[in-house]
């Protein structure tokens, strides 16, 4: 994707992570860092999604600094 800086298995720049995201809609590919709750694992990301207030469980790859310099999270997966 576009923007994106991949996974480096030698820093924690840009990792996989689980993740509640706040968004209206679930067709965005990539979410400001203020949208995102990271969580430790998928039983944590699944108990606190709640798709009736627009919050949803997903696979996130991230943060990535935008050319504007905000934090960004790219999706990887729904779950």
């Amino acid at each position: 994707m576009r923007g994106m800086v991949p996974p480096d298995p030698e820093t924690n720049v840009s990792q996989i992570h689980y993740a509640v995201v706040y968004v209206p809609k679930r067709n965005r590919k990539r979410f400001s860092a203020n949208c995102v709750s990271v969580k430790e694992t998928k039983k944590e990301t699944l108990a606190d999604a709640d798709p009736e207030n627009n919050y949803f469980a997903a696979m996130v790859i991230g943060p990535s600094k935008s050319s504007e310099g905000q934090y960004l999270y790219y999706l990887s997966e729904w779950l």
